[in-house]
């Protein structure tokens, strides 16, 4: 499976905001330049959320802007809110928000880049390329 596009979860935006990983720095300006990144709002909101300064909510808020903001359909939060009470039957708690993230990655035809590690349950259920 090769996804079109990628969604860039927080947990890699705010590594690479933060810097220090060179690694993980060359992996997010190649996919930078090669214009694959989609970003739902909620992960704009997350951000946004943790921000120390109005300078980083500029910079977030410009983020909207240089990448594709994934559309999410009017089933996307009910197929989340599913996606999540799957996995509590299962005792596995994992936030709604990640479930929404994987959906939404689904719906959009994204490979999720993240360093969540609960990304490896969501995709035990759902088909998605996770890096």
């Amino acid at each position: 499976m090769s996804a079109e596009r990628v969604l860039v979860d927080t947990s890699i935006w705010v590594d690479y905001f933060r810097g220090g990983d060179a690694d993980l720095a060359g992996k997010m300006d190649a996919l930078i330049m090669s214009g694959r990144i989609g970003i739902p709002a909620v992960v704009l909101a997350e951000m946004i959320q943790g921000a120390g300064t109005e300078a980083e909510i500029k910079v977030i808020v410009d983020l909207r802007d240089a990448f594709a903001v994934l559309r999410e359909t009017k089933e996307t939060w009910l197929e989340a809110g599913k996606l999540s009470q799957h996995l509590r039957k299962k005792g596995k708690s994992v936030h709604l928000t990640d479930c929404y993230i994987a959906i939404i990655a689904r719906e959009n035809d994204c490979a999720i880049f993240t360093r969540d590690a609960h990304f490896r349950d969501l995709r035990e259920i759902l088909d998605f390329e996770l890096l």
